[in-house]
């Protein structure tokens, strides 16, 4: 039986700052990233049985905007759209039904037509500068990317200089790291290739999917609960 957690209210009635809440109460944002989207449509099945009530679709995904469209329309998930890079992109995601939109760096023009269209923004960051940066054009979270480069000590410095900042490491997490990603201070996190073995999705290999996928939840609430 799913464990999967539901938002209180339809995905699409949320507003942005509900939709950034949803995101923290969920902890754990898996970013699908696959070389198609049949790969990725089984992932997110499977990844929902492990517990998991969002999903980051890249745009990198070959059919992303089209999977976005029929994930949203299920109406039991949060959907988001990543790498996000146009304001032209932020227009056909939404209309998609993506209720999020993340870039991998800070891009004013696609912050701002994410307040166009109503729906919450993640800016990609690395440095106190492009925090500021990001915070400055309006994205309403901070996605420090690829975090595996910097590590948690840099994500409690950056907490240190901009605590009201919500701050989402993506980028090497997995159940062994989680805990001191935890402990730096931040919102949630999302976790991709570390999460989202395409070999194993490739290979049918479900159950390693779902053992890694409740692994990483696991860990995460249990250092939330420390």
């Amino acid at each position: 039986m799913s464990t999967t957690q539901s938002p209180a209210q339809s995905p699409a009635a949320l507003t942005p700052a509900e939709v950034i809440d949803q995101l923290v109460a969920y902890g754990v944002v898996p970013v699908i990233r696959n070389s198609s989207a049949e790969l990725a449509r089984t992932a997110v099945g499977w990844l929902r049985e492990a517990g998991y009530g969002t999903f980051e679709i890249t745009m990198t995904t070959p059919g992303a905007v089209g999977l976005i469209e029929e994930l949203s329309a299920e109406g039991d998930a949060l959907i988001g759209a990543g790498t996000v890079l146009t304001p032209a992109a932020v227009a056909e995601v939404v209309k998609a039904g993506a209720r999020y939109v993340v870039s991998p760096c800070v891009l004013p023009k696609v912050a701002a037509a994410c307040r166009d269209h109503g729906v919450a923004c993640l800016m990609g960051a690395l440095t106190p500068t492009e925090v500021h940066a990001a915070i400055s054009a309006g994205a309403d979270a901070v996605k420090i990317f690829p975090a595996s480069t910097v590590g948690p000590a840099h994500i409690k410095a950056l907490k240190s200089v901009f605590p009201g900042v919500r701050i989402v490491p993506t980028g090497g997490i997995d159940a062994t790291t989680v805990a001191s990603y935890v402990a730096a201070g931040v919102a949630c996190v999302g976790a991709g290739g570390k999460l989202v073995d395409e070999g194993l999705v490739k290979k049918g290999d479900r159950e390693a999917i779902l053992a890694a996928g409740r692994q990483l939840l696991e860990a995460y609430r249990a250092a939330k609960a420390a």
